[in-house]
């Protein structure tokens, strides 16, 4: 018979939060309404089974027993406030009426999870709040995790979800799923930090890695589950598709040395198909239910004409400069000028391209955007003017706070030297 060891059980533990703290979260705020105290009340019973677990084993139903804890622990708190009576016979019934070994209903949970992501990413928070909250709460993520993927101090990460949450609470912001006309907009800003935290994980902004593949695997599950708790928004499998899709290059976006790939020089042939196939499927499922197709979705299609090309000179650019039109209709940006500025190089020649790149140069949302100098660099490149594309390809390095970035960059103004 095997020995468990107490580290066993607590890898056990930590296991086990990771797979059930959302949902527990999630239902202890619908009860006290406030995220605070229930993320409170569910590392009383996470410390619990550390306790306890050790000696009398992990059990059938950790996740049900984490939860009668939990529920528990909040009648002996309220037991301590004034408004004991009411909370006190409402929890204690429901706590009478389940089983320790019951799981909760699969709807309840649904709607709980719910209930949380648009809670966690309201926008009377900030972004860097919200993207702290959600990964705190709905990723089962510690203040010190948080603080490395995002290369800030631990006590700032702390802080800001302290801040976030006596924010919630100060504003009274419920614990419900939106509807009517404010639904859209509070999807918004829930898809704004799922897509934020991907990002991070898919270009880091700063640090000496190319890619943080853990946290664009984060931004992926939760975006999944958001498409599976609200199947009827179109923008919600939009966004699924697009990280679906820009995952499926994370093989081959990095050299073996750990140095950045660019997409055109990539093998295709490490393109991970599955994730692929995954990712058309959710953007077949976004375009059924819309004619519309909104900026997600419209990134989405753009990442698949890439991923359906077998090599880059059978890439379709001339749909690509047209969906770039759309989406600087729905969502109009300087990001995405640029961006359609690369695929009309690409579509009719590197001049036209930095005529456009041209008529941003004054955009102040790009002052310090490190990809204009580097595009505009490339394309200078390609129309053999190499002096003045090693002066945008330094400027570029100068703005980029990621050190791979940095020395791709700089060997590119190196080459760029040599030939001038």
């Amino acid at each position: 018979m095997a020995v468990v060891t107490v580290t066993d059980t607590r890898r056990a533990v930590e296991a086990v939060w990771r797979i059930e703290s959302a949902r527990l979260i999630a239902a202890l705020a619908r009860m006290v309404h406030d995220i605070g105290v229930a993320e409170e009340l569910a590392q009383e019973a996470l410390v619990a089974a550390l306790e306890q677990w050790p000696e009398s084993g992990v059990p059938d139903s950790p996740g049900a027993w984490l939860m009668a804890v939990a529920k528990r622990r909040a009648i002996d708190r309220f037991r301590r406030q004034e408004r004991f009576e009411r909370k006190l016979s409402e929890l204690g019934r429901e706590l009478e009426t389940q089983q320790v070994a019951t799981e909760p209903e699969l709807d309840d949970i649904g709607d709980d999870l719910l209930r949380l992501v648009f809670t966690a990413c309201h926008p009377v928070l900030s972004a860097e709040a919200r993207v702290a909250l959600t990964l705190r709460l709905l990723g089962g993520l510690t203040t010190g995790e948080i603080a490395r993927a995002f290369l800030v101090p631990e006590p700032t990460v702390a802080q800001r979800i302290v801040r976030a949450k006596k924010t919630l609470a100060r504003k009274n912001v419920p614990f419900e799923v939106p509807e009517g006309a404010e639904l859209a907009d509070r999807l918004s800003s829930v898809l704004e930090v799922i897509y934020l935290i991907f990002n991070e994980g898919y270009s880091a902004t700063a640090g000496d890695d190319w890619m943080r593949p853990e946290m664009c695997a984060e931004a992926l599950r939760l975006g999944r589950i958001v498409a599976q708790l609200a199947p009827a928004e179109p923008e919600a499998h939009g966004l699924v598709a697009l990280m679906e899709i820009q995952a499926s290059r994370a093989r081959a976006r990095t050299a073996s040395s750990g140095e950045p790939v660019l997409l055109l020089e990539q093998d295709r042939g490490r393109w991970d198909r599955l994730l692929i196939r995954r990712g058309l499927a959710a953007l077949e499922r976004a375009g059924a239910l819309t004619d519309s197709p909104g900026p997600y979705a419209l990134q989405a299609e753009i990442a698949a004409c890439h991923a359906r090309a077998p090599t880059p000179e059978e890439t379709d650019w001339g749909r690509i400069v047209a969906l770039y039109a759309d989406l600087g209709g729905a969502a109009p940006s300087p990001v995405v000028e640029l961006n359609r500025a690369v695929a009309v190089s690409m579509a009719s020649g590197p001049a036209e391209g930095l005529a456009l790149v041209d008529q941003l140069a004054g955009e102040p949302a790009l002052a310090t955007y490190h990809l204009l100098p580097s595009v505009r660099g490339d394309l200078l490149v390609k129309l053999g003017r190499h002096a003045e594309a090693r002066a945008e390809f330094e400027r570029a390095a100068s703005l980029t706070g990621n050190e791979r970035e940095r020395a791709l960059l700089l060997g590119r103004a190196e080459d760029a030297r040599k030939r001038s």
